[in-house]
């Protein structure tokens, strides 16, 4: 694959962008317009690594999928709850969403079906999932790592019943139960464990159940109203015309690149913080650096300030972010503490080792303690090749620190196909105004 490299900006620019649609909302989409009660358009949806396996998958699995790229839409017709094929075996790549989803929707099904990927994937867990499958009645099993994929599932309809969730590594694993939960034979319910992680995702799957017409019920502690009990009736999801938001963890990489340039305003366009997406309210991450952040009819914007302040978070609530963050916390006055990052070692890779690397080769200081990242910034970034360890938010995040300090060089760009193939081609028209 081949290496990037940006020609820092020179003065502050004033542009707009509008990223692709959003990779969490349209696996999701996906999902439920395959379950749903009939024909689904998805519109503005991504067309990248991680949803084309879905809609190959997809498609192995028996369900008619039609696509439109250049009208950005995915039409599928969906089968109430039935899974067409009897047998598949489905490769997923490193597609977190898709191998987790999946898994789930394939215990409706009647017959055999496996589910691998890519050497990585091999090593990313989802034993939380097959065991709140198995509680609720599913045949599951690992086929070579007890921990995680390839997963094969001998299914014969999901029974459904009650379980239990811990504040596991990844929300995706509840969010993958829920999604199939409706067409059950039995009515789910998931007592939830206190502190789980990354809850704004299952909010973005919970409310997504509810636009294709299937409601879930969310029960939170009278006291302290964090989550307690969710249940999940019977019922079907309906054929839904939707428009798939811009991806607001993609919209991140712009709003930082604001961030470090002093003077320099970006707006994203179609972004609003009451988007499904938690990571749509990205700027307040950014405001407690010094950052201007303007919640506009037309999308959020923000300001360079003159100075960046350094800043003490905590992203357990946005994971996918703690990269940029980091990137940003570069050009900070002063040393900056990023929290909450449990998540971040089963990853698309161990991104807080990768963060310790590549932020150390631009002459960071770096300290992990537990699930926190402590950064004291360099008194000038240096020149490095970055390793991207064939992680796309590895080679997004680390391209704003290309386009302020001169040398840096993103290694085998080509990774971000994961999710925004053309990121690198948007990122230089953008330093090009």
């Amino acid at each position: 694959m081949s290496d990037v490299a940006l020609k820092p900006l020179t003065a502050p620019i004033d542009t707009s962008i509008a990223p692709p649609g959003s990779k969490s909302l349209t696996n999701r989409a996906l999902v439920l317009a395959a379950l749903s009660d009939g024909i689904s358009d998805l519109r503005n949806s991504l067309f990248a690594d991680d949803t084309l396996v879905m809609i190959e998958s997809l498609m192995r699995l028996g369900f008619r999928v039609i696509v439109d790229r250049n009208e950005k839409l995915i039409r599928v017709h969906g089968r109430s709850g039935r899974i067409p094929a009897t047998q598949a075996d489905l490769f997923v790549g490193n597609s977190g969403t898709t191998v987790r989803f999946l898994t789930a929707m394939c215990t409706l099904g009647r017959g055999r079906y496996c589910l691998d990927g890519v050497p990585r994937m091999r090593e990313r867990p989802i034993r939380p999932l097959v065991t709140l499958l198995k509680n609720l009645g599913a045949r599951i099993q690992h086929t070579l790592n007890p921990d995680c994929p390839p997963v094969e599932i001998h299914a014969n309809g999901l029974p459904g019943g009650f379980t239990t969730f811990a504040a596991e590594s990844s929300s995706q694993y509840l969010s993958a139960l829920l999604m199939s939960a409706p067409y059950a034979r039995h009515e789910v319910h998931v007592d939830l464990a206190p502190n789980q992680t990354s809850w704004p995702y299952v909010e973005m799957t919970l409310r997504l159940m509810d636009q294709f017409g299937h409601t879930p019920e969310l029960e939170r502690d009278p006291l302290t109203r964090e989550p307690k009990r969710i249940i999940v009736p019977q019922g079907r999801y309906a054929p839904t015309q939707y428009d798939v938001e811009p991806d607001a963890s993609n919209a991140s990489y712009f709003l930082a690149l604001a961030a470090v340039h002093p003077g320099s305003r970006v707006l994203v366009r179609g972004l609003s913080e009451s988007s499904l997406q938690g990571d749509a309210r990205y700027g307040r991450v950014l405001e407690r650096a010094g950052v201007t952040i303007e919640r506009l009819p037309e999308g959020i914007r923000a300001t360079g300030p003159d100075r960046l302040a350094p800043f003490d978070i905590d992203l357990s609530d946005m994971p996918d972010l703690a990269q940029t963050t980091a990137v940003v916390a570069l050009y900070a006055d002063g040393p900056s503490v990023l929290r909450g990052l449990h998540t971040l070692r089963v990853k698309e890779t161990d991104r807080l080792a990768a963060l310790e690397n590549e932020l150390t080769r631009l002459g960071a200081t770096i300290k992990i303690e537990d699930e926190s990242l402590h950064i004291t910034p360099p008194t000038s970034v240096r020149p490095a090749r970055i390793h991207t360890y064939d992680d796309h938010r590895m080679a997004m995040s680390f391209a704003v620190a290309a386009t302020r300090s001169p040398g840096v060089v993103i290694a085998d760009a080509e990774c971000v196909n994961k999710t925004y193939p053309n990121y690198f081609d948007d990122l230089r028209t953008l330093i090009a105004q």
